[in-house]
């Protein structure tokens, strides 16, 4: 009895210290996703010239979309609003930089294939792709993950994008709401894939860096599961954001945390757990994996109902060390 009573006392230890790092993590996104946001308007150069300046016979310029600062949208970036992995499109353009080898690529493609078969990441193996992907950041620059993130984005990723699922997240801009991308995908990237799409801005996973260099730390832990709501609530916060006028994306089981804070959650390509959780809690479903196209979608419900590890996380394999 003494046994049980200490095993499920640790049980419930390791519990709330996931619970800790999930928080954490989540509060360390949010406070980047608003300095970076804050960083972009503050070097946007103003699009319209002084009234001295104007062309004489130029046509004038449609009126600012009104701003609805209380709604937003959150998007999941994986199979959601990119075709695939994002960590993985960035570790194929990595192993062509030689920046590891191909063996490497191959067993972090492995892991992909079991978690897509799975549906669900173990914890440990989460907690492993982790280490790996620290061991390859450290001592690396944030300006030079983020130089070769811009290239790898136009080779890799730029046609991987959802159309319908893009076509979603600009109902949401020309309705004057922010809309924000939500992955366990490293935060600058996810900055860089958001920045291209020309949405709000990213909450993702945050590596800690000293004088622009990573430690080889995660700021938390991987901004996965329970940790995207967290970030959600935080952002939220942050914002003055109303989470009953708010709508959530994503195609993965793993995220109903955070589909479960918002007013409206929407399933997008689900995998078969989400769905059936989508069909019980009356969650509007949609696949864009049968070919229709993104012209054929009309103003989804979630509009007029108030309403989207280190820097390379998630399951990238490390580098291996050069004698």
């Amino acid at each position: 009895m003494e046994a049980v009573c200490v095993s499920r006392w640790w049980g419930r230890g390791k519990r709330r210290e996931r619970e800790r790092l999930a928080a954490l993590a989540g509060e360390a996104s949010a406070d980047a996703a608003v300095a970076m946001e804050a960083a972009s308007l503050a070097t946007t150069e103003p699009e319209t010239k002084p009234d001295t300046e104007q062309e004489p016979h130029e046509a004038p310029k449609p009126p600012p979309v009104p701003q609805d600062l209380t709604a937003a949208a959150f998007f999941d970036v994986d199979n959601t609003m990119m075709m695939g992995a994002s960590i993985f499109h960035f570790a194929r353009g990595l192993a062509a930089r030689k920046y590891f080898s191909t063996s490497d690529l191959a067993g972090f493609a492995w892991q992909q294939v079991k978690f897509r078969v799975g549906g669900r990441e173990n914890h440990q193996g989460m907690q492993s792709s982790r280490e790996q992907a620290l061991s390859f950041v450290a001592g690396r620059s944030v300006e030079e993950m983020v130089a070769i993130g811009e290239e790898i984005y136009d080779e890799l990723m730029a046609d991987k994008i959802w159309a319908g699922t893009r076509a979603l997240a600009q109902m949401h801009l020309d309705a004057g709401q922010r809309v924000w991308l939500v992955t366990a995908t490293p935060v600058e990237l996810a900055a860089i894939i958001a920045r291209r799409l020309g949405l709000t801005g990213a909450l993702g996973t945050v590596a800690e860096s000293v004088d622009g260099v990573y430690t080889g730390r995660l700021v938390g832990d991987l901004l996965h599961g329970r940790a995207k709501a967290h970030a959600v609530r935080a952002l939220a916060a942050r914002e003055g954001l109303d989470l009953r006028r708010c709508t959530a994306y994503s195609d993965s089981q793993n995220d109903v945390p955070m589909l479960s804070v918002v007013g409206t959650a929407v399933a997008v390509n689900p995998d078969s757990g989400l769905r059936e959780i989508a069909r019980a809690r009356g969650w509007e479903i949609r696949d864009f994996r049968t070919g229709r196209k993104a012209a054929k979608i009309g103003v989804p419900s979630v509009l007029g109902a108030g309403a989207v590890a280190g820097a390379v996380a998630a399951g990238l394999a490390h580098r291996k060390r050069i004698a």
